[in-house]
């Protein structure tokens, strides 16, 4: 029977004595378009958001909700982001990590031990990876719904700053309008060149 979201993980390292655990995620790693988002989160056993579960099974509305109530309730919360330059010189899993780490040191409060999704973050502290880690443990599911909301406010501005790419809509994916909009229209700085899809469409640019 596969396993729910909760805070066992949590509930477990604190009987260990860690005080300040972080769940750490990222958002938009399969995009082809803006920068990667990452979230750290230190939830407070005392202020329970309840509903927290992977961003992606929640639909745009619950996100906010839960959103709101994380950054209101959480010891410690913190944002950040790898630029698409960044993504193409050291590659996405690279820049993913690069912004998980920024997302960790920018927490108001630091943390002492670190809930991964799937991967590590460079830095000296004791932390478990957990594969669908956003799907098992609170912690890292208020981290997946932070990077997620914060990255989707960022592109509503990006389909202002650029109309007719439709990146409120599709938020930078490579959906069947994007990929329209990259053939009428061309890539952007703000494109992942290292993926295909970009870097395909941009050589048709210089050599038609």
């Amino acid at each position: 029977m596969p396993q729910r979201c909760s805070s066992r993980y949590e509930r477990d390292l604190r009987s260990k004595g860690f005080l300040a655990i972080a769940g750490v995620d990222e958002a938009g790693r399969g995009c082809l378009f803006g920068p990667v988002y990452a979230a750290a989160c230190i939830l407070d056993p005392q202020r329970p958001v309840r509903g927290l579960d992977d961003s992606k099974k929640l639909d745009a509305p619950e996100r906010q909700r839960l959103q709101l109530l994380i950054e209101q309730r959480s010891l410690a919360w913190a944002v950040a982001s790898a630029s698409a330059a960044e993504i193409d010189s050291i590659n996405i899993l690279q820049a993913s990590r690069l912004a998980m780490r920024r997302a960790v040191e920018s927490l108001p409060r630091p943390a002492d031990y670190l809930l991964v999704d799937a991967t590590s973050v460079d830095l000296p502290l004791p932390q478990q990876a957990l594969i669908h880690g956003d799907a098992l443990s609170h912690s890292i599911a208020a981290a997946s719904i932070l990077a997620k909301t914060h990255r989707d406010r960022r592109m509503q501005e990006f389909d202002q700053q650029y109309p007719g790419y439709g990146f409120a809509r599709h938020k930078g994916y490579g959906s069947p309008e994007h990929l329209d909009a990259l053939d009428r229209l061309g890539p952007l700085p703000e494109h992942r060149f290292c993926y295909a899809p970009v870097r395909e469409r941009a050589q048709r640019t210089l050599f038609p």
